[in-house]
């Protein structure tokens, strides 16, 4: 892989951490500045948002910029926000500091799939965003319990200081690994917008959409499955969401590989993978071994979309692949909000919690039902590993 996929994974990691440590770290910063433990919460929906909102106007923003430097300028904003969160005097001033740095996240994540499927030959693309995407696995395998450990440790301001760090060092990695953008064509802006009409674009951000409901519908609720179904002691969630992490890495490096060969079989089993593992885990989530196992697999299955959709809407909508490809990343976040609100929803209609796979399930059928109505409306995705 080439030096310039390592530099935007390292990205991906410091901006992967940034986004989830804020999870393990919500009491110290709730203790601090004197707000409560849902108070303190509100700065998840508040990045969520910021990415899903901020997206595409930054996107838009930096349209007419050369790729490479609009990689660097929002690695810069994501440095300023970070840096904002550790200074943070009150809850405010935090709040704030989130928004900002989630403005970076889905248009970084967008042009940065861009430049990296430009590195490799057209039959690498897939394999090309998931390296890059690696860099998010590896944030929540290594970046989120080391952040979480130095949080506690150091106070949460330090996580933010680290975090902060590695984006200077992804900075400087940008600035000098990323190829010049000699002979890029300039950005149309009627261009971009008419590439936002076709059926087939829609459906794919859909399919994404479908996707993170899925995953986060299960993943959300993973903790108190773990604790009151299967018995696991608060120290084995821990390694257990390791596990997962490892899941999510190896389905997303095999994902790639196989979108690369046959991008609609790829979506389509892996949703089908999907839905299996979350309908088995209602059953062998009552029994330790057989619940690791499932956990695994289905993190396999779920992370094996990540680079196929990435690379399916930038297919459907190749007259604007940094503006669709931000597009997905904001679906992503709507669809992590979607899945946590399914799964909240049959807890609160009173079912248990072995019902909520069975929730996450329907959703990756919803996702499989998306996918085949994408590549039979829309018009056929001229990329590699496609047929």
């Amino acid at each position: 892989m080439p030096f310039p996929l390592l530099v935007l994974a390292l990205s991906a990691f410091a901006i992967g951490t940034t986004e989830f440590v804020i999870m393990g770290l919500l009491p110290e910063v709730a203790a601090d500045l004197g707000v409560s433990i849902p108070g303190a919460g509100w700065l998840v929906t508040g990045y969520a948002l910021g990415v899903a909102i901020g997206a595409p106007f930054m996107a838009l923003a930096t349209a007419r910029l050369p790729r490479r430097r609009a990689l660097i300028l929002l690695m810069g904003i994501f440095i300023i926000g970070n840096l904002m969160c550790a200074l943070s005097p009150n809850y405010d001033l935090l709040m704030v500091a989130r928004v900002v740095t989630a403005l970076c996240h889905g248009a970084f994540f967008g042009i940065g799939s861009v430049v990296a499927a430009g590195l490799v030959p057209p039959a690498r693309r897939a394999s090309a965003v998931a390296m890059m995407f690696t860099g998010l696995t590896l944030a929540n395998v290594l970046g989120v319990p080391l952040g979480t450990a130095l949080g506690q440790a150091a106070g949460w301001r330090a996580t933010f200081w680290g975090v902060t760090l590695i984006g200077v060092f992804a900075l400087i990695g940008l600035v000098r690994a990323l190829p010049r953008d000699h002979g890029q064509e300039a950005v149309s802006m009627r261009r971009e917008f008419a590439a936002l009409r076709g059926a087939g674009l829609w459906l794919a951000l859909s399919t994404t959409v479908m996707f993170a409901a899925a995953m986060f519908a299960l993943f959300t609720y993973i903790a108190p499955l773990l604790g009151e179904v299967t018995g696991v002691s608060p120290q084995g969630v821990t390694w257990t969401l390791l596990l997962i992490g490892l899941g999510l890495t190896v389905g997303n490096v095999v994902g790639g590989k196989l979108a690369d060969w046959k991008l609609p079989a790829t979506l389509a089993g892996a949703f089908v993978a999907m839905a299996l593992t979350s309908l088995a885990f209602g059953w062998t989530s009552r029994a330790l071994i057989p619940a690791e196992i499932t956990l695994f697999l289905w993190a396999v299955a779920s992370f094996a979309l990540v680079p196929a959709l990435q690379v399916n809407v930038v297919a459907f909508g190749q007259g604007a692949p940094n503006l669709v490809s931000t597009l997905n990343i904001g679906a992503f976040n709507v669809g992590n909000a979607l899945g946590a609100w399914v799964g909240g929803s049959v807890l609160t209609h009173g079912y248990g919690l072995t019902e909520v796979p069975l929730a996450a399930a329907a959703l990756a059928l919803a996702g499989l039902i998306t996918t085949g109505l994408t590549f039979s409306v829309g018009s056929k995705p001229a990329v590699a590993g496609c047929n």
